[in-house]
């Protein structure tokens, strides 16, 4: 790599977490930390200023999160790559991260060499992936690149949707105009647990095993 010095940039409303993962990448001779923020309205702004190689975003902050603030930095700054960091592993975050422009995927529970590693690979433009993860990732590519085949859910009749609640059907709507889980909430005035909980509630009634299946079903209906 022709960069000499990783210039990473830490985002996350924890402070004490922000310090650790700090002291990590200053330890590092061919790192040093541009910056840090606390959510991700503070990252856009400081991003844009700093124009660091490498960020590490916390997904889940109050005001702006990670997800969004990912999509903004990622239309801004192209050549900054962003790995996200979690507590959570499903497939759904890990996909909108990856949908919004994340470079990466990892837990907190990583160890600091493998984290390490893992900000190199980001900053050579590489996939900053565990191979647990990756393997998902590519299950998933898999699965939605394979040719498409008549099955029962792609012929949902009338009935299956008459099974959603009023509600639900609101959700579904949503869902499929590609609004987030996080979007829904804000547009319903309800919680996004709430959300949450109806989305599985709608996968269940349509014998769908996805939001994106769902979407294709509402679009068709």
């Amino acid at each position: 790599m022709s960069r000499s010095v990783i210039r990473v940039m830490v985002v996350d409303d924890h402070a004490l977490f922000r310090d650790g993962i700090s002291s990590v990448i200053r330890s590092q001779p061919d790192m040093e930390v541009a910056g840090e923020a606390g959510d991700g309205l503070e990252a856009f702004i400081m991003a844009q200023q700093l124009k660091p190689h490498v960020i590490l975003m916390d997904i889940n902050m109050a005001g702006t999160d990670g997800m969004e603030a990912t999509r903004l930095i990622s239309q801004a700054l192209p050549e900054t790559h962003i790995v996200m960091l979690t507590v959570r592993d499903d497939n759904e975050n890990i996909f909108e991260a990856i949908r919004n422009g994340a470079q990466g995927y990892l837990l907190k529970t990583i160890r600091a060499r493998e984290l390490v590693e893992m900000i190199r690979a980001a900053a050579r433009g590489e996939a900053a992936l565990t191979p647990a993860m990756a393997a998902r990732v590519m299950t998933e590519f898999r699965r939605t690149t394979e040719p498409a085949s008549p099955t029962k859910s792609d012929t949902a009749d009338n009935a299956e949707f008459d099974e959603l609640t009023s509600r639900e059907q609101e959700v579904l709507n949503l869902i499929a105009q590609g609004f987030s889980d996080k979007e829904i909430a804000g547009a319903l005035s309800i919680s996004l647990y709430t959300v949450k909980s109806h989305v599985r509630n709608i996968l269940a009634k349509l014998h769908v095993n996805n939001r994106r299946e769902a979407a294709r079903l509402a679009g068709n209906k």
